[in-house]
């Protein structure tokens, strides 16, 4: 996008690839979990559709979890788009309800407090923090980069939150597909 002879910066975002526990329903969380076969070829995908949609990037910034990284590392050798580590796009440990439903009453409940712990995990609060850092430090940079970045359903609540007002119902609710992408914008 273009305003006033200036291109806006701006970001992607995509979640990883189909996982065993998306199939199953189950929380995932900070639970290192691998792709499916499934996963791996919609990773595939996502690299052919930024090389035939002509999407600018300059960088891949990933999550460390397995899921994540693999999608990511599938998209960059498609792509030829370098990619990175960013520890701060790890998805949020949901402690005591990971490998639970994710559907489950008591956790959908949970999902509302913005400053639950889960049981030991981390709350929605200080998820919010690391992830609106990571965007304030990408808009910040000078070097006018866009990036790609591949995470978490978790991350992608966040990240959308960044970018538009949401009710506590409406985050909580909020979720992208497997290898779904996202632009998003900078205001000036």
């Amino acid at each position: 996008m273009v305003r006033k002879g200036k291109i806006m910066a701006h970001v992607y975002f995509t979640r990883h690839g189909q996982t065993i526990w998306n199939v199953e329903n189950k929380i995932c969380g900070s639970t290192d979990v691998a792709l499916t076969a499934l996963g791996r070829e919609q990773a595939r995908e996502l690299g052919q559709k930024i090389l035939a949609e002509g999407l600018q990037i300059d960088e891949i910034l990933y999550s460390p979890l397995m899921r994540a990284k693999d999608t990511a590392l599938e998209v960059s050798e498609i792509t030829g788009i370098p990619a990175s580590e960013e520890p701060r796009l790890t998805e949020q440990s949901f402690g005591k309800y990971e490998a639970t439903a994710r559907n489950g009453a008591e956790f959908q409940e949970m999902k509302k407090s913005f400053v639950n712990h889960f049981g030991g995990g981390e709350t929605m609060l200080h998820l919010a923090q690391r992830i609106y850092n990571l965007l304030d430090d990408i808009k910040l940079r000078s070097d006018n980069r866009t990036y790609l970045l591949v995470a978490h359903n978790g991350i992608a609540r966040v990240i959308h939150s960044y970018f538009n007002d949401m009710t506590n119902e409406e985050y909580a609710a909020f979720g992208i597909r497997n290898c779904e992408i996202r632009e998003y914008f900078f205001s000036s």
